[in-house]
């Protein structure tokens, strides 16, 4: 699966792009031809937060929780984790680009922020007011690219900090606040417990599982034990056979292939083989089932 962040690093021709750490500002002005991804649904994944301003164009975000359509004007934050991006190749796109890592959010706020509500949960892709303060940040942070000298480290990240906390201040960014302070907050085993979650139906890695959590495939493997009580890989499969039977319970109708792509499995003979060694039948057997009714073992 291609890791965006590693994407438009690997092609600075194509963006001009500002570094500071882990974080990473970048400017994309795309005609078809320079897009890094040439694919009209291309499945990506990205071990950073990241917020970005849609100058010109459109894309829509494919996420587990639903799917949402980008357009010019629009300011978004896409939580750390995989999802589905549709592009459409008659129209150019352009945006600017903040790459934000969990230890630098939680850096520039501290304990200096309450959220306004507490939630239990948070959607992949927040929208954010298009206020004018914001849209001035973003056309002002446009203007650096046009320069042919780079901004110094210590501005990056002033700027970096003065995005976070222009958010924060905000109220109408309750929600995009909240998830802040989730992050500040949060014990290390309810953030595994989220990330995993949030991302078992695509399919990632367990290295990458692990770039997600922010350890060590040393330490990801010592703590997922501990929280779930099984190793990383038999705890997906379950999680990811489970979640294809109740896909192929809620619609008989659709194609055994594409419920074994959204269930995470790379290839449909190891989902057919892994289902039907799981619960006694073939995916294509379970879709022929009436709802409701037993499923008998085949022969």
């Amino acid at each position: 699966m291609k890791n965006l962040y590693e994407s438009v690093l690997q092609h600075p021709n194509y963006h001009r792009q500002f570094s500071c750490n882990d974080s990473l500002i970048t400017i994309f002005s795309c005609p078809a031809e320079a897009r890094l991804m040439k694919n009209k649904f291309s499945t990506l994944w990205t071990q950073f937060n990241y917020l970005f301003y849609v100058v010109e164009g459109k894309k829509i975000w494919h996420t587990s929780e639903g799917s949402y359509s980008i357009e010019a004007g629009n300011c978004v934050f896409v939580r750390k984790g995989a999802f589905v991006l549709e592009q459409f190749f008659d129209i150019g796109f352009c945006l600017v680009l903040f790459f934000i890592p969990d230890d630098f959010i939680c850096q520039t706020l501290g304990k200096k922020f309450n959220p306004p509500v507490k939630q239990s949960s948070h959607r992949q892709v927040i929208r954010l007011n298009s206020s004018d303060t914001l849209a001035g940040f973003f056309h002002s942070m446009a203007s650096y690219f046009s320069e042919a000298r780079e901004p110094a480290q210590s501005l990056l990240e002033l700027k970096f900090k003065e995005l976070i906390l222009t958010i924060a201040d905000k109220p109408v960014n309750a929600e995009l606040l909240s998830y802040f302070c989730t992050l500040v907050n949060e014990p290390g085993t309810a953030a595994l417990e989220r990330i995993m979650t949030d991302n078992f139906r695509y399919n990632l890695k367990i290295e990458e599982f692990a770039q997600l959590s922010n350890r060590s495939l040393s330490a990801f493997k010592r703590d997922f034990h501990a929280v779930f009580n099984a190793t990383p890989g038999r705890w997906l499969l379950e999680r990811r056979l489970f979640y294809a039977k109740s896909l192929l319970s809620i619609n008989s109708k659709k194609a055994v292939s594409d419920v074994a792509f959204e269930s995470g499995f790379e290839t449909l003979a190891h989902f057919s083989r892994a289902f039907k060694q799981r619960f006694g039948v073939t995916p294509s057997s379970m879709a022929r089932i009436p709802t409701g009714a037993e499923v008998a073992p085949e022969e």
